[in-house]
């Protein structure tokens, strides 16, 4: 005999919301295991396009937003004029951007991208992925990060953030 509930067979509908919701929860988990709120930023190591070597040890003293992105990352292209106008705004006082490629995105168009779009700020193409596992293996894009002063992680984000909060935060 069987019930009502063996019969049901799920839409593909359902099975997407289901996975999607699957997914969510996964990133959730992952940024709850990730680099933590209150957590010292790690000590890691880049190169900007430009060729200047840099730490994270520079950021003493800083306020500074770490954007983990890529130039096939839709939400991470779209959200890059807000980033751009939030660096410009503090800029003055001792805010600082880094936009950090995956190691995925090819440096040729991390450079286009760059260029063409006159980005204010320092780039570095993470191509070893180094910079991402010091951060709490980011696999997600965009994912960014607000560092204070002290060198401390104050703001994790997993996809476009609210940017008049973030500003706001910022302030």
């Amino acid at each position: 005999m069987t019930t009502a509930l063996a019969r049901i067979k799920p839409s593909r509908a359902a099975i997407a919301s289901l996975a999607a919701i699957a997914v969510a929860v996964a990133l959730g988990v992952g940024a709850a295991f990730g680099t933590a709120r209150g957590t010292p930023a790690p000590d890691v190591a880049y190169t900007l396009l430009d060729g200047t070597q840099h730490s994270s040890a520079d950021w003493r003293g800083k306020v500074v937003l770490v954007n983990f992105w890529a130039t096939t990352c839709a939400s991470c292209v779209h959200e890059m004029p807000q980033i751009a106008a939030l660096h410009e705004q503090f800029k003055a006082r001792g805010f600082e951007t880094i936009a950090v490629s995956m190691r995925y995105d090819a440096p040729a168009s991390v450079v286009h991208f760059a260029t063409t779009r006159r980005l204010p700020f320092g780039v570095a193409i993470d191509n070893t992925g180094a910079i991402a596992q010091g951060f709490g293996d980011v696999e997600a894009t965009p994912t960014t990060f607000l560092v204070d002063k002290r060198g401390r992680i104050v703001d994790r984000f997993v996809g476009t953030p609210d940017f008049a909060a973030l500003g706001e935060r910022i302030e």
